[in-house]
């Protein structure tokens, strides 16, 4: 069988999506939000060596990508982390466990993204209190996922454009700066007074892990991709490579143009490089650095409620958050449920905090992924598929236990409460779901 006969399995959902259209919805997932928002923070955690956790985030989310392509082309039909989970594992709790995780991990990104909406970037505009206007952007993109899909992902299409372009300018006004003579490359090999290379580089990693996290949403597309097999892999893995070439080159010239200092004193870091270079409207740019910014909050929301959604047809959550829009057609609850729990994470969380966080869940979600990998191989399938160095798994196992070691009490804390909550519904649900038919 080749390649391409699984692909052309029958399917309720339409296969519209090519690869031109994977490959940007995952760099749109991928791109963009984080080293916005927190080339300050890991300036703080590695100095003017930010490049060097960046570069070990890049492989780390190589590693565990590896796995995706693998199981997303040999199971095109299974959607998620939580399907492979139960598929591996055979255990209900276990799978509603890591899609609770995801879940839980998106609302808690677009909490941070709305705090990062909310500084120095909208500050070139309004003088507003961060906390307030985070909650009024929470609602705003809650009504843009609420119109309908269409209209989303044909946002994410031009704000993935603006946020790339962004980030190049960064890139090529940096090197202005520098060919001028007014950088300072030494920067770049300066740690914080009193820190080694190897805490630098974990703590630096556990941060700029957060700026590749979502390319492992793509695995829920599966069934509306054409020639998975082989469009996949290609997608994924050019979206990471993309996305790690230019956050390398933003953390080379951003630390070479702006002191440390500087940078981890800004909310909006990169407009810092900016103002050094000159020419540009300040406000040009910050407008550029938004759009990335609500790029970011909205696929996030998007990928949320839907798996809420989801989670709720599976009667993995109780089924009121399976409820639709009328005329829209969108899962309305999950969607206002999924807002309200991102608002009240934006009262209690930093930016650093809440990014920490959605780390710390995902890096639940990455382990189960891993070892699935592994435990699956003894599932033979009769279609040709990726196939993962064996290796690359285990490697994104340890990598994935290192970082967890780099967590604060206070991340374990706020994880652990949000999965608390989620096996509260998970258990409301079960009962609720067995005894409808005794009830019949």
């Amino acid at each position: 069988m080749t390649a391409t006969d699984t692909s052309e399995a029958p399917t309720r959902l339409s296969r519209s999506v090519t690869g031109p259209l994977l490959f940007l919805f995952i760099l749109g997932d991928v791109l963009g939000a984080g080293v916005y928002a927190l080339v300050g923070v890991m300036s703080a955690e590695a100095g003017g060596m930010i490049w060097v956790p960046l570069l070990v985030a890049l492989c780390m989310a190589l590693l565990t990508a590896a796995s995706y392509a693998e199981l997303v082309t040999k199971y095109p039909r299974a959607g998620g982390s939580a399907v492979y989970a139960q598929r591996a594992f055979g255990r209900p709790v276990v799978s509603f466990l890591v899609g609770f995780s995801m879940l839980a991990a998106g609302v808690t990104s677009a909490a941070g993204l709305s705090l990062a909406f909310a500084g120095d970037y909208l500050g070139e505009f309004l003088d507003l209190p961060a906390v307030p206007t985070a909650l009024v952007f929470l609602a705003l993109v809650a009504a843009l996922n609420a119109r309908g899909i269409k209209e989303s992902l044909r946002a994410n299409v031009v704000m993935t454009t603006i946020e790339l372009s962004g980030l190049v300018l960064v890139v090529v006004l940096g090197a202005i700066v520098l060919g001028r003579g007014d950088g300072d490359l030494s920067r770049l090999t300066e740690l914080p007074e009193g820190t080694g290379l190897a805490a630098a580089t974990l703590g630096g990693a556990l941060i700029a892990f957060y700026s590749f996290v979502g390319f492992e949403t793509s695995a829920n597309l599966a069934e509306e991709v054409r020639d998975v097999q082989r469009v996949y892999p290609r997608a994924l893995f050019g979206a990471l490579l993309t996305a790690g070439v230019v956050y390398l080159l933003v953390g080379v010239v951003a630390p070479a143009v702006v002191s440390p200092a500087d940078l981890q004193a800004s909310s909006g870091p990169l407009l810092e490089v900016v103002k050094a270079a000159g020419g540009v409207p300040l406000k040009l740019f910050a407008v550029v650095a938004l759009v990335a910014v609500a790029n970011g909050a909205l696929l996030t929301m998007i990928m949320a409620s839907r798996l809420t959604y989801g989670m709720a047809e599976e009667g993995l959550l109780p089924a009121v958050f399976g409820r639709v829009l009328p005329g829209r057609k969108t899962p309305i609850v999950a969607i206002v449920v999924t807002t309200v729990v991102a608002m009240l994470l934006t009262t209690t969380g930093s930016l650093e905090d809440l990014a920490s966080t959605v780390v710390l869940l995902l890096l639940f979600v990455f382990l189960s992924t891993n070892v699935a990998v592994l435990v699956l191989r003894r599932d033979d399938v009769d279609h040709a598929h990726f196939r993962a160095w064996t290796p690359l798994p285990v490697l994104a196992i340890l990598t994935c236990l290192g970082l967890l070691t780099q967590q604060e009490a206070k991340h374990w804390l706020l994880a652990g409460i949000l999965l608390a909550v989620g096996l509260v519904l998970f258990f409301v649900a079960r009962r609720t779901t067995t005894k409808e038919p005794t009830a019949s």
